[in-house]
């Protein structure tokens, strides 16, 4: 493999930290809501690893490749596509044409799930797709778990011939999304490169009888550790398991979102960046209550970036609760963290606690 395009997608996961759930449709709201480009940050930590590894990249103009490619140090690269001034999903596939064009035998690229959707439109399983997480969701398979395990993949096939897998590109509604509904399709099959432990799985949902008991089991437990604190502040996250919880306390919950409770009291809903720094100044203890996303594996990182760094860091990695049901972990042979902050990824060690029922709990390995 000697000839990689690289594309970024220069406002992929601005929505996620302000709470939109999303950027598609939403630049504009998600700058007036204060939100920080993070794409570009997120490719140049794939690419400073990359330095002196034997690859020619073609990629775009500006912001959409050339400017990180030459902040990491990289000078192999030839730009075959002038990006517009505001870049758009046109640009993307474009792009991607031209890649095509120049014969490139791989795309790299750094954005979420609506980027490979675009760039699929143009390959579909001709030519291997493999993404840098940056967006607020990615449910695709595509992906790697974080910006180094991309580096990790691609240095691999600069040795031995990539493996490589068919992996599912989800289409997820924004729209439906941010009122509270997950609509998830596939959307097909590209060719992606697979490395034990540094890609990540398409999201699964599980519904069934089984799982609804284990849920409310989960729920019950919990319900009773916050009545039993009512000193602590709970911020629950998003998901069907977590809403367990929620119910058997008596509250609604914000279903994607993430909602504040204490004492058994709903305090806030639907809770940014902001609004979770505004609450935890006034906190004495908090505890985090997140679900982990099915057969991928994800605990933060993937529609939870409202709990940023700088959010984590007040809560501490120690009072982070992790629940699942048995049926999501027999599906989900490792878990990750990827909150952009690798020394607060690597303060989870290498085993999570995961309640799985009524006072049970399955260690599950971080990968």
């Amino acid at each position: 493999m000697n000839t990689i395009g690289f594309l970024i997608n220069p406002v992929a996961g601005m929505g996620g930290a302000v709470g939109l759930k999303g950027t598609d449709g939403m630049l504009a709201e998600a700058v007036r809501r204060g939100a920080r480009p993070i794409a570009a940050s997120r490719a140049r930590e794939t690419m400073e690893l990359l330095k002196g590894a034997p690859f020619r990249y073609v990629t775009c103009s500006g912001p959409m490749g050339e400017d990180v490619l030459a902040a990491a140090g990289i000078s192999d690269f030839s730009v075959v596509y002038r990006a517009s001034p505001v870049t758009t999903a046109e640009d993307t596939r474009d792009a991607c044409r031209a890649f095509v064009d120049e014969r490139a035998e791989m795309i790299l690229f750094c954005g979420g799930d609506g980027t490979a959707r675009d760039l699929y439109d143009v390959v579909s399983d001709t030519i291997p797709l493999l993404g840098i997480p940056a967006g607020v969701k990615m449910y695709s398979a595509v992906f790697a778990v974080n910006p180094p395990a991309a580096a990790a993949i691609l240095l691999s096939g600069a040795t031995f011939p990539l493996h490589l897998r068919d992996a599912e590109v989800m289409d997820v509604d924004e729209e439906a999304y941010r009122a509270g509904e997950l609509r998830a399709r596939l959307y097909g099959y590209a060719k992606s490169p697979y490395l034990p432990g540094h890609v990540q799985g398409a999201k699964r949902v599980f519904e069934d009888q089984d799982e609804d008991r284990a849920k409310a089991g989960i729920g019950r437990f919990i319900a009773e550790v916050i009545r039993g604190t009512p000193e602590i502040l709970y911020i629950i996250g998003p998901g069907s398991t977590t809403g367990a919880i929620t119910r058997a306390l008596g509250l609604e919950k914000t279903l994607l979102g993430f909602d504040a409770v204490q004492d058994g009291r709903l305090v806030a809903s639907d809770l940014n960046e902001q609004g979770m720094l505004a609450l935890l100044s006034g906190a004495a203890r908090v505890r985090l209550v997140i679900s982990i996303i099915g057969a991928q594996g994800s605990v933060l990182g993937r529609g939870t970036q409202q709990v940023s760094p700088r959010v984590l860091q007040k809560i501490g990695t120690g009072n982070v609760i992790v629940v699942a049901t048995p049926h999501k972990l027999a599906e989900t042979p490792l878990l990750f963290v990827d909150t952009g902050d690798r020394e607060l990824d690597a303060a989870f060690g290498d085993h999570l606690s995961v309640v799985s029922g009524y006072h049970i709990a399955q260690r599950k390995k971080i990968g």
